[in-house]
């Protein structure tokens, strides 16, 4: 059987659980549903290389390279319910930059993984740092999470922040605070 029929299987069983399968609307809904979930965690199917493609560019540039406000959807790994929002991405290279396009594609490598929000922020810097050879790194993600707006305690506008802060990021304070300004 196929990952692909798998997962149709699965979908189906949870459906019978709560509803009627052979429901007009329904009765499609495990194909459907097998079909999303194989593409909401396709980050599985992905490596930093094939993602980044040799999309290096020798520079001289030391300045603090800035990228805000990159969208990301990822699956919570502990409810599967999604959560939402933007990620802010800062480098200071060392010898080299990254295509602009690579930095989202990297984000959206891991956020299309069964994630916690603070997992997804330090393995994004990781993998900047990996690529890039930069040793100066900064991510900030703000995300809603359905798992706490659908469910739980139902906070409809609450927000999580997370960061990860590497290198002049972390231990030289006019360095964060030209980052955070620069948001």
């Amino acid at each position: 059987m196929s990952d692909s029929q798998r997962l149709l299987e699965a979908y189906r069983a949870i459906i019978e659980e709560v509803d009627d399968i052979e429901r007009p609307g329904v009765r499609d809904t495990p194909k459907r549903a097998a079909e999303a979930m194989q593409f909401l965690t396709r980050g599985y199917e992905q490596t930093l290389e094939s993602v980044v493609n040799n999309a290096l560019f020798p520079s001289d540039n030391r300045e603090m390279v800035v990228v805000q406000d990159i969208e990301l959807y990822s699956l919570c790994e502990h409810h599967m319910l999604p959560f939402i929002g933007r990620c802010h991405v800062g480098y200071i290279p060392d010898g080299q930059v990254l295509g602009l396009s690579k930095v989202a594609r990297i984000i959206d490598m891991f956020a299309r993984r069964l994630q916690i929000q603070e997992e997804l922020t330090f393995q994004i810097a990781s993998a900047l740092t990996e690529v890039t050879g930069a040793k100066d790194v900064a991510v900030i993600i703000e995300a809603q999470h359905l798992c706490m707006m659908m469910r739980g305690v139902e906070k409809q506008n609450s927000r999580m922040k997370t960061s990860a802060m590497l290198g002049a990021f972390r231990d030289n304070p006019s360095t964060r605070a030209e980052f955070l300004n620069l948001l």
